[in-house]
């Protein structure tokens, strides 16, 4: 069943999850005050001396990342990004006005994903630099040696640039690789142990192809420039190494987990965003019901045609990815 017979809804009647959806959108707002309200808070102080040398490092008055240029880099420019490809590439095959749609809806997925992913990265980066309240590397510069300045500058903690560079680049990235199918080839799991094992090289081979490698270097950009970033921060002395390793690991961490919240799986989904929520689960699902789809989403209208979609499961088995298997 094609995206093309899909019935998009009106606002007026799913007004309740367009309501919901600016109630997510209202969280992550709430998630990213969060995390400014711990970045003034007053962190933790770390048990120091004035002798260790891993804390006696030059202090650069000018870094070469600044706040402003990572907030551009980012969060702006991969949302621009996320606009820009979703208006020129979504096909246009089944009307104007539900073509436009279904464009407006795979922007607000993009977006819902990416706010989430540098939100929660920010709200958690700026909760445990407060926790551990570690120095950073040029302190004692800071200081020069008035310590009544510790409270600014002793802080380093996580990489917090690291955490949120990572989190933005890191998700345009996989939403850069799904949208231009950019991955590994790959034979889908059988359930007969057998299958692949019994079809000649030849048509296996058939199964996949590698992408360009103009894309595979387009979807890694992103990725070299938030390397670039965390890069920076270990030679203007911002941060310890462990500090820039675990903020990175943890903004990929976030990246995937906003990716895969609102995306279907890079290779298998051919692009797109999940569908929204059902009416009747906009706000809560109930126990005991298998998800916050239901009778009333996009991909389950009435008016689809039953023929086609009959057709369509009798010719894929999504377990295996395969086409009659039986044969």
């Amino acid at each position: 069943m094609g995206l093309q017979n899909i019935n998009i809804p009106t606002a007026k009647r799913y007004l309740p999850l367009l309501i919901s959806y600016i109630i997510d959108w209202v969280f992550i707002i709430g998630i990213a005050l969060i995390g400014y309200g711990f970045h003034k808070v007053t962190p933790n102080h770390h048990p120091f001396t004035l002798t260790d040398p891993s804390i006696s490092f030059p202090y650069t008055v000018h870094e070469t990342v600044s706040t402003a240029v990572l907030v551009v880099v980012a969060l702006i420019a991969p949302a621009v990004i996320i606009v820009l490809v979703t208006l020129v590439i979504i096909p246009g095959s089944w009307g104007r006005g539900a073509t436009w749609r279904v464009k407006v809806w795979e922007w607000n997925a993009g977006w819902l994903g990416l706010a989430l992913a540098v939100a929660g990265a920010f709200m958690a980066t700026e909760g445990l630099k407060d926790l551990y309240g570690r120095p950073r590397p040029d302190m004692l510069a800071r200081c020069d040696p008035d310590l009544s300045n510790i409270g600014d500058y002793v802080v380093g903690g996580l990489g917090g640039k690291v955490e949120v560079a990572f989190a933005g680049l890191t998700y345009l990235s996989l939403w850069l690789c799904a949208k231009f199918s950019i991955g590994f080839p790959y034979l889908a799991h059988s359930p007969f142990g057998q299958d692949l094992r019994a079809q000649k090289c030849e048509t296996i081979r058939d199964l996949g192809a590698a992408p360009p490698v103009l894309l595979v270097i387009l979807a890694f950009v992103p990725m070299a420039v938030a390397f670039f970033i965390s890069a920076s921060r270990w030679f203007d002395f911002r941060h310890h190494a462990f500090d820039i390793i675990f903020g990175s690991v943890m903004g990929m961490v976030f990246a995937w987990g906003a990716f895969r919240l609102y995306h279907l799986p890079i290779m298998r989904g051919g692009g797109w965003a999940w569908g929204a929520r059902s009416r009747r689960h906009a706000f809560f699902k109930g126990v005991g019901l298998p998800s916050h789809i239901g009778g009333d989403n996009w991909s389950s209208m009435k008016d689809i045609p039953q023929t086609e979609s009959r057709a369509a499961g009798q010719d894929i088995d999504l377990e295996s990815g395969s086409r009659n298997l039986a044969e």
